[in-house]
């Protein structure tokens, strides 16, 4: 494996990183990566992100327990996206819905789709949804 992919000098050393269930191909979410976070998901085939928010590594499930187990990792042709098919554990979002992209568009007003697999407020200690 190419050791400078993915390219870590763009956009504060992040590339971003698109989820998709193994299974269905469902996109689930998209979140961003570091260089650590990228080495540990290789090292250890469970999801690690790196949270702008937070400014640390976020391991997916660590407080939710809705782990990633990654089955596949690709790289886009610049080096600077990366896909990762995964089985997830529970939902991906943290509003309890089982993919971040959970509002269409519909006539210029958004509807939500589908029910949420879990409540957020019993599932994330600091969430007040």
């Amino acid at each position: 494996m190419s050791h400078d992919l993915p390219n870590f000098s763009k956009a504060d050393g992040l590339v971003t990183a698109v989820v998709q269930d193994a299974a269905t191909g469902k996109v689930l979410m998209l979140a961003h990566m570091n260089r650590e976070a990228w080495d540990e998901t290789v090292a250890t085939r469970r999801a690690c992100y790196f949270s702008r928010s937070r400014n640390r590594l976020w391991r997916k499930g660590e407080e939710s327990g809705h782990v990633q187990q990654v089955r596949e990792i690709f790289i886009d042709c610049d080096g600077d996206a990366v896909l990762l098919k995964v089985d997830q554990t529970g939902a991906a979002c943290h509003e309890g819905f089982e993919s971040c992209f959970f509002r269409r568009e519909a006539g210029g007003a958004w509807e939500v789709v589908g029910q949420p697999l879990v409540d957020p407020r019993g599932v994330y200690k600091d969430k007040k949804n």
